[in-house]
This record gives structure tokens, C-alpha cells and sequence, in this order.
């Protein structure tokens, strides 16, 4: 005997076949039990559809549209555009609510604040899951950011660079500077449930600094060192790639207060007939692809290592980058990011 199966989860052709069927096999002498089994529905369901077939109408046996009507719930079709509007578009605080992200009482809060419509946690739940929308993590991004400044830089300043260092044959350079830390950890590892293993490593804190630059062809220039990043050393950076260089260089960098030192300038200025350096606006470092390539490096290298001094850990970055030079394949992988696919 086949399964009962339930018809409310067949696609609506199939269950209008095993409809049809049914009503034939009845009005051929089964009973209406026996239809029941043989095509594996239930007898509830089978007397029903009989009863639909006795009254006569041809379309009687037609599936209606199933599911909740558009515009039949709590809220018009007008206030669900609105709410989901500003769900996407902005953050709670943004619209004065006691909240950082959004969450179902978040949106709960914001629907009473808009509409007056007051919703149970399910219900909010269920519009938000219509409205295509998952919890995801956020992007941080800074407050001081200048969005105009930026929409400038990709629809008409780096494609002038990018046209300039073409027409010059003047390779384009990304450079940029990271910290990296030995208790910095990265990865998960397999533990039984809810009991998170421990990870032996020194109780010391010790750093190191690496700037780094690198190019759409898949090149890495990098130092990596113990100190501070000063002008000097930047200063000893741009050297070192003009000796690396055959021909011009563009070296695109962000609004570091080293990137701006005089004496940064004056060794451009100096040297403005091979190199020269160019500021992106602040507070964007999403738009650089020398970003990716530190939080390749601190994700595979200093997050995966345990050194216990210093030396080790310079050691550990060194071979990882070193490594990156000899795959530039990956390095150019990187510029096909979505945020810095521009520069590619």
C-alpha cells in the first residue's frame, strides 16, 4: 500500500493531476477509500474533492491560488516597501532606535514607530525573510569617511591615473602598512560540544610591521621589520622599489600622516621624473588591494602560527610573503575582490 502523502506539498500541475485522477477512479466504481490508497492520499482528501466534483461547476476541481494574498497581512504592500526600504538602506541608530544592528526586535520597534502596527516576533520574522533579507555580518565602515570624495576617485581620478600610467608605460603600485601580533588568532578547530578547547601559546606580546606593494601583474615588493613605521623608513621603502624598477612607477597609497611627512614629499618631488605618489581619500581600505593581501597574511600567517619571540614571528611573515612572490597567480586573484576590481 502506497504512503499517505500530503497533497498540500505537491507543486500545484501534480496535485492537479492526482486530483483528476482520483474524481475518474471514483466515477468508475472504486470507492472513494480504495482511490484513497491506491494513489496514496488521504480519504479526508479525497472526500473533499469528490464533494467539489458533485457540485457541477467546470472548474471546480481548478487549484485556487494558495498562500497568504499580497496586501492581506498586518501591513499594506505600501508600508512593507517602506519598512524593508529602510531596513536596507540604514541602521537603527540612524533612524532612533536603541539599537546598533538589526535585529527582529529591531525591526519590530521600527514597524510600530512607522506604521503604529504592533507584530508579534514570528510575524516580523516571516516579512523578513519574505523580503529576501539573512542575517549577515557587518562591514565596518568609519564615520569620518568622505562618500563623495570616494565616488570621485572611481568614476573619474583612478581612471585618469590608470589612463596616465598606460599612455607613460608606468607600472601601478598599491602599497600600504600593516601591524601584525602574536596573539592574533585565527580559525576554528574541532572540540566536542560546548567545550571550546584551549590554544597554548606564549603570554608574551611582541609585534611586527610590514609595508608592502603590489601590482595587478601578480608583483610583491615588502619589508618586514620591527618598529615604527616612520617617513624614513617609507622614504627607504620607495628606494628600494625605484632600484627594483625598469621604468616609471605610480605608488598609490592612503591617508597615513607618513604618506603626507615633508620629508616624504621632498624625496617625490626629488624623484617626480620616475615616481610618483599618489593619496587615496581616507578612510577607505576596502578600495585598496594591498588590504587583501594583510588579511591573507594575518589570516595564513600570523593567526596560524604560535612563535614564541619575536624573531619567530618576523620569520613566520617573511616566508609567507616570500611565498606570495613566487604565486602571482594568487596576488592577482586578489583584484578580482568585488571593492577593488576597479583596479584590475
Amino acid at each position: 500500500m502506497p504512503p499517505t502523502r500530503d497533497a498540500r506539498k505537491l507543486a500545484t500541475p501534480a496535485l492537479q493531476l492526482l486530483r483528476a485522477q482520483v474524481v475518474r477512479a471514483v466515477d468508475g466504481g472504486m470507492t472513494q477509500t480504495a482511490a484513497a490508497i491506491m494513489f496514496g492520499a488521504s480519504l479526508r482528501a479525497v472526500q473533499k474533492w469528490m464533494a467539489l466534483a458533485r457540485t457541477g461547476a467546470p472548474d471546480a476541481l481548478t487549484l485556487k491560488r494558495r498562500g497568504r494574498r499580497p496586501g492581506s497581512g498586518a501591513l499594506s504592500a505600501a508600508q512593507v516597501r517602506q519598512i524593508r526600504r529602510l531596513v536596507v538602506n540604514k541602521m537603527p541608530d540612524q533612524l532612533a532606535l536603541p539599537f546598533y544592528l538589526w535585529t527582529r526586535e529591531a525591526v519590530r520597534q521600527l514597524i510600530a514607530q512607522r506604521t503604529g502596527v504592533r507584530l508579534a516576533l514570528t510575524t516580523v520574522g516571516q516579512y523578513v525573510r519574505t523580503w529576501g533579507l539573512t542575517p549577515q555580518k557587518p562591514t565596518r565602515r568609519a564615520y569620518e569617511r568622505n562618500d563623495a570624495a570616494i565616488t570621485r576617485w572611481l568614476a573619474t581620478e583612478y581612471p585618469a591615473i590608470a589612463a596616465a600610467a598606460t599612455r607613460d608605460r608606468a607600472t601601478i603600485h598599491w602599497a600600504d602598512e600593516m601591524g601584525g601580533r602574536s596573539d592574533h588568532v585565527t580559525g576554528t578547530t574541532d572540540a566536542p560540544v560546548g567545550q571550546p578547547p584551549a590554544v597554548r601559546a606564549t603570554g608574551q606580546r611582541f609585534g611586527c610591521t610590514v609595508i608592502s606593494a603590489i601590482t595587478n601583474r601578480g608583483a610583491v615588493a615588502c619589508r618586514v621589520f620591527h618598529g615604527r613605521f616612520t617617513a624614513p623608513v617609507f622614504i627607504d621603502f620607495l628606494k628600494r622599489l625605484l632600484q627594483q624598477a625598469s621604468g616609471k612607477l605610480v605608488v598609490i597609497v592612503d591617508g597615513h600622516p607618513v604618506h603626507r611627512a615633508a620629508r616624504v614629499s621632498a624625496f617625490v618631488r626629488a624623484h617626480a621624473a620616475r615616481q610618483t605618489l599618489v593619496r587615496m581619500p581616507g578612510h577607505c581600505p576596502e578600495l585598496t588591494p594591498d588590504d587583501l593581501l594583510h588579511q591573507d597574511v594575518k589570516t595564513n600567517s600570523v593567526g596560524k602560527r604560535r612563535p614564541t619571540d619575536r624573531a619567530g614571528l618576523i620569520r613566520a611573515v617573511r616566508r609567507h610573503l616570500h611565498r606570495r612572490q613566487k604565486q602571482p597567480h594568487v596576488i592577482r586573484a586578489l583584484f578580482r575582490e568585488r571593492h577593488v576590481r576597479y583596479a584590475a
